[in-house]
């Protein structure tokens, strides 16, 4: 039986148990005092000045750029991970707190930057920080966007929503049995995605991944679930390409990701096909 120590974290889905001292699953949460503490506060690992266009968003402010910060760990264990050696791995980071981080940002707007992306690794893990800094973003009149796996709770969601603009949710996959690969649960996404786009902007993104979730069924599932939250949500149908632990299968059919895109368009408004 677990003794007083030991809590249960409350942030995602996996409610990591923890004794005293112990970190969770994501790598960036540990039990300190009988309380989840965030163990990545303002511990940036990545900070750049990118396209909006990039995160990617098609339909919030085009044209402009933004500041992209991340940090380290995630709570999903994708085997095509492109950002692994951050959100699977302990990387090298710089603190800068919320109120350094806003002054850079508006520095930035000589650049044409219109806010802060919360991005690379998975955000909402820490999401003091986001909240925190947010805050500070709103105030001064600049956005916030938050590129996510939205596979935190509703009740953590709801602890900075207020405070975000704009989202690019992964909905990986519209099957259970891959999630489950990922170490993921995709009615944890379905409800975040939900809130969300109630919410604020919202623009989703579902890779294509070479024989795992590239059929014209589960295509066909996915879009029509998105288009009876909003037909107008845009979403973004990219394509895999070997990395990570997934080297083992060639990248992702251009001709079927077209074809798929094509069926996402029978439900939905705004679809683009994306590293192609």
């Amino acid at each position: 039986m677990a003794d007083n120590t030991s809590i249960t974290c409350p942030v995602c889905f996996r409610h990591c148990r923890l004794e005293e001292g112990q970190t969770g699953n994501c790598l960036a949460r540990a039990n300190h005092g009988g309380k989840s503490v965030s163990l990545n506060y303002g511990l940036l690992t990545a900070l750049a000045l990118d396209p909006i266009e990039k995160k990617p968003l098609a339909m919030f402010h085009p044209g402009s750029w933004i500041l992209s910060v991340g940090s380290f760990g995630c709570n999903l264990h994708c085997s095509f991970c492109q950002n692994w050696q951050i959100s699977q791995e302990e990387a090298e980071t710089e603190y800068i707190s919320p109120e350094a981080l806003a002054d850079l940002a508006e520095r930035e707007k000589k650049h044409g930057n219109i806010g802060i992306a919360y991005t690379y690794n998975e955000p909402t893990i820490g999401y003091e920080f986001i909240r925190d800094t947010a805050m500070l973003i709103r105030e001064r009149g600049m956005k916030n966007v938050l590129v996510t796996n939205g596979s935190v709770t509703v009740e953590t969601l709801r602890t900075f929503h207020p405070y975000i603009d704009a989202m690019n949710i992964d909905l990986k996959s519209f099957s259970e049995a891959f999630y489950r690969k990922m170490g993921g649960d995709l009615e944890t996404v379905k409800a975040f995605i939900q809130e969300a786009a109630g919410a604020c902007h919202v623009e989703i993104t579902t890779l294509i991944v070479t024989n795992e979730n590239d059929t014209e069924e589960e295509m066909e599932a996915l879009s029509s679930w998105i288009a009876s939250i909003d037909p107008d949500i845009p979403l973004h149908v990219t394509r895999f390409f070997p990395r990570y632990q997934m080297t083992d299968r060639p990248a992702a059919d251009i001709g079927n990701l077209l074809h798929l895109c094509e069926t996402a368009r029978k439900h939905l408004k705004y679809v683009f096909p994306g590293n192609i």
